[in-house]
């Protein structure tokens, strides 16, 4: 196999990587009401890492569906693809296209552009490498990613709220962005 060992830590062979949307997962958490968090998750997204011989100049390429928003109540996920939200009818696909990548072992930074609601904005993706399966089952090279960022969801134009009468608002400024990903080695 091409896969390589640096720094004691096997790294993916160079080449395409289609990301394996049934061994994968994005989900995000919101703070609601001031105490709680509610969660989600987006259920049809696909992406593509280019692993590069420099680890630093690979990319990573993901498309999200925002219409598969899941947080396990419909009424609400109506009103988060509705106009106060996401607005899935005017923008259909959310993405996330790398520009940068830092780091070395198993911990890595991935900077790029976000586009959700028409509106890019630059993010950082803190990423670990989970590991490399040189082939699976079915003879294909496998890797593992997580990771995570934060954003602001009201830099994205996503800036519906309510007032609390006691004071605060429904929905928090701040959202988590969590994913695990598999990816296959293509060719």
């Amino acid at each position: 196999m091409s896969d390589r060992t640096t720094e004691g830590v096997q790294h993916p062979a160079d080449g395409t990587w289609a990301i394996d949307p049934s061994h994968s997962s994005i989900e995000f958490s919101v703070r609601h009401l001031m105490v709680g968090k509610t969660k989600g998750r987006f259920a049809t997204w696909s992406g593509t890492i280019q692993i590069a011989e420099e680890p630093s100049a690979s990319s990573v390429s993901i498309e999200i569906d925002p219409a598969s928003i899941d947080t396990k109540d419909e009424t609400r996920d109506q009103h988060l693809r509705s106009a106060d939200f996401l607005d899935v009818a005017k923008f259909p696909t959310m993405t996330f296209q790398s520009a940068s990548v830092k780091g070395s072992g198993t911990s890595w930074v991935v900077g790029g552009d976000l586009t959700i609601h028409g509106v890019t904005q630059p993010v950082e993706l803190d990423l670990e490498l989970e590991g490399v399966v040189e082939q699976d089952p079915w003879g294909r090279s496998r890797a593992g990613f997580s990771g995570e960022t934060e954003i602001d969801r009201e830099a994205f134009g996503l800036t519906w709220n309510q007032a609390l009468e006691a004071g605060g608002v429904l929905v928090g400024k701040k959202v988590k962005i969590s994913f695990e990903v598999e990816a296959v080695k293509q060719g």
